[in-house]
C-alpha cells in the first residue's frame, strides 16, 4: 500500500464519550468493495467466514472502548499476554505493539451481529483518546482475527505473526505518527493550505528549515515561559541529607513573519548550577561560559520547548519542616506537621496554592480529628488533604509557619480484608496461587499489580505499622509564580530580531511540584543515603 487512507476518526473524552467523529465515505466505499471481493473469494474457495463491511455508530464505539478498558485494565491494555488475558483480546496476540494498535468488538444491536474493528491506532493526548481507523485489506483483518484465537501466538517461529503482518501495512508502521499536533497550526494549514503566498522569497528558499513547513501571517509577537518542576525528598535528619532538584524548560511561541533569527541572553547559569542542558535543533548556542549566554534560534511554528535543563534549587527549599506519624493502637495513628513555607523567598515570587496529602492506600479512614493552624482539611477513604494555601489567596514576600497535629482512625483490618475479597471476586487471597477463570472477574490492572506487590511486603511490628514505603510519607503539591527557583531568567528587553521588526515580547515564569515528599521522621527510611559531612 503506497500511502495511508483513513476510514474514520474518533476523539473520546476520559469519560468514554465521543466528542468528535468523522467518517470518510469515499474510503469507506473502497472498503466495501474490497470486502465484497474478499467474501466472494472466500465463498468460492471455502476459505473462511465473511467480513462485515460495517462502521460503528459513536455510541457503539464508545461502549466498545469502555468495555475494552474494563477488560484490559486501562486504555493501553496489557500489550503482552499474562494469566489474565482472555482469548480474542489484543494481549492474547502477545506483542507490545498492541498497546498502540488495538481492536474493538462492536455489537450491532439493530442487526443482532457483532464484528471486529481493527486496526485502530490509539493516541492519548491529555484527557482525550484519539482513535484512527486506517484502510487495510480485508485479508489483513482476517489474519489478525485468527491470531487472537490461537494458543501459540508470540512464538517467534510462527510464519503468521503480528510483526510479519505489519510489514505489509505501511499505513500503520510508516504513516501513523503525526509530526505536528498543534491545533492552531493544523487549523491554519486546513484553512489556507500550502499556497504560493506561503512560500519564502527565492533568496530564502534554501534556508527554510524542516521545522517550519509554511510561513506565519498575522500580528507578530514572541512569548517566552520558563516552567520548572521541583522534586524533593525531605528527611529532617542529621544523618541523611535532604535532596532537592529542578527540571525546567524554556517554552516559546514566536509568531513572526518570514524566516527571522531571534537572539536573547540567558542569565542565571552559574546561580542555577546547571547539570544537564539541551536545546531545540533550531537553536545555535556557543560554548558555555559565564553566568550569561547568548542564544540564537530560527523559531518553528507554534509552541515548542526551546531548551530543557536540570539544576539545583538556588533559593533553597520552598517548604521546610518535618512530618511525624506513629501508632496509638492497631487501628489508630497520631501525626504532627511543622512546616515553614517560602522562607527567604521575596517578592515578586508568589505561592498560589499549597496542599499536603497523607495517603493510606491499604487502610480505610473512618474517623479524623485535627486542628491546623492555617488552612482547611478534607478527607477521603484513603487520604487526608491539608490545603494550606488555597487558589486565589496567594502568599507574596513573607514566610508562613504552619502546624497540624491530629489523630486518625481506620476500619479494622478484618473488615477491610472481607471487603477486599468481595470486590476482587475470584482474585485469590494473599497466600493463594489460584488464578481467575475468566476476564469478567478480573480487577483493574493497577489494582492487580498493587495486590501482587503487597504480597511480597515484609510484616511490620505494631509499634511501626506505617514504616513501609506506602505509608511512610506525605506528598506536597504547590505552584509558585513570578520567578524561577533555579535563578534561570530571560530579559525581555534584550530580545532582538533580525531582520528588525516590531514585535512585543511577553515573558512568564513559574514553578510547580513534581514528587515533593516529606518522609516520616519516626519511620524507617526506604533506602540508604549518604550522611551529611
Amino acid at each position: 500500500m503506497p500511502g495511508c487512507s483513513i476510514r474514520a476518526l474518533w476523539i473520546l473524552s476520559n469519560q468514554d464519550s465521543v466528542v468528535f467523529s468523522r467518517r470518510f465515505p469515499v474510503v469507506e466505499k473502497r472498503w466495501r468493495l474490497a470486502c465484497k471481493r474478499e467474501n466472494k473469494s472466500s465463498n468460492d474457495e471455502n476459505l473462511g467466514h465473511a467480513v462485515l463491511p460495517l462502521l460503528p455508530t459513536d455510541v457503539e464505539l464508545a461502549s466498545a472502548f469502555a468495555e475494552r478498558k474494563k477488560r484490559d485494565g486501562s486504555a493501553r491494555g496489557f500489550g503482552i499476554r499474562v494469566t489474565q488475558s482472555a482469548q480474542g483480546s489484543d494481549s492474547w496476540v502477545d506483542d507490545p505493539i498492541t498497546q498502540h494498535i488495538i481492536s474493538l468488538y462492536i455489537d450491532k444491536e439493530e442487526e443482532g451481529e457483532s464484528f471486529l474493528l481493527w486496526p485502530l491506532v490509539l493516541h492519548i493526548k491529555g484527557l482525550h483518546y484519539i482513535l484512527v481507523l486506517p484502510l487495510v485489506e480485508p485479508h489483513h483483518l482476517k489474519a489478525y482475527e485468527r491470531m487472537c484465537k490461537r494458543s501459540d501466538c508470540g512464538n517467534s517461529v510462527l510464519q503468521e505473526g503480528l510483526s510479519s503482518l505489519l510489514v505489509d501495512l505501511p499505513c500503520i508502521t510508516g504513516y501513523g505518527t503525526p509530526l505536528d499536533l498543534n491545533y492552531s497550526n493544523i487549523s491554519a494549514i486546513k484553512a489556507n493550505g500550502f499556497s504560493s503566498s506561503d512560500l519564502p522569497p527565492a533568496d530564502l528558499k534554501d534556508k527554510q528549515p524542516a521545522w517550519k513547513p509554511y510561513l506565519y501571517r498575522g500580528k507578530q509577537r514572541i512569548l517566552f515561559a520558563i516552567h520548572e518542576t521541583v522534586y524533593a525528598a525531605m528527611y529532617d535528619r542529621d544523618e541523611i541529607p535532604d535532596v532537592i532538584s529542578i527540571s525546567g524548560q524554556v517554552n516559546c511561541r514566536a509568531e513572526l513573519e518570514g524566516l527571522p533569527d531571534v537572539t536573547f541572553p540567558l542569565t542565571g547559569l552559574n546561580t542555577a548550577h546547571i547539570e544537564v542542558l539541551s536545546f531545540h535543533p533550531c537553536a545555535q548556542v556557543p560554548e558555555h561560559g559565564g553566568d550569561k549566554q547568548a542564544v540564537v534560534f530560527s523559531p518553528p511554528l507554534g509552541n515548542f520547548a526551546l531548551m530543557r535543563y536540570q539544576a539545583f534549587c538556588g533559593l533553597g527549599s520552598p517548604i521546610k519542616g518535618f512530618y511525624q506519624l506513629s501508632m496509638v493502637s492497631e487501628d489508630e495513628g497520631a501525626f504532627l506537621f511543622k512546616l515553614r513555607l517560602m522562607e527567604s523567598y521575596k517578592a515578586p515570587l508568589t505561592m498560589e496554592f499549597c496542599t499536603v496529602t497523607m495517603p493510606f492506600p491499604r487502610r480505610r479512614v473512618v474517623f479524623f480529628e485535627g486542628n491546623p493552624s492555617i488552612g482547611t482539611v478534607t478527607t477521603t477513604e484513603h487520604a487526608v488533604d491539608w490545603k494550606i494555601i488555597t487558589s486565589g489567596r496567594g502568599v507574596t514576600g513573607k514566610s508562613i509557619e504552619a502546624t497540624f497535629p491530629g489523630t486518625i482512625r481506620f476500619a479494622p483490618m478484618t473488615i477491610q480484608r472481607s471487603l477486599s475479597r468481595s470486590v476482587q471476586g475470584s482474585i485469590a487471597e494473599e497466600d493463594s496461587d489460584i488464578e481467575p477463570e475468566n476476564s469478567n472477574n478480573m480487577v483493574n490492572i493497577e489494582e492487580f499489580l498493587m495486590e501482587k506487590m503487597n504480597k511480597d511486603l515484609p510484616s511490620v511490628d505494631l509499634e511501626e505499622p506505617f514504616c513501609w514505603q506506602a505509608y511512610n510519607y506525605a506528598k506536597v503539591s504547590f505552584k509558585i509564580v513570578g520567578g524561577t527557583l533555579s535563578g534561570m531568567s530571560i530579559d525581555p528587553k534584550s530580545v532582538s530580531i533580525y531582520p528588525a521588526v516590531k514585535a512585543p515580547v511577553e515573558f512568564s515564569m513559574q514553578a510547580s511540584s513534581g514528587d515533593y515528599i516529606l518522609w516520616n521522621t519516626l519511620g524507617r527510611c526506604p533506602f540508604a543515603a549518604s550522611p551529611k559531612a
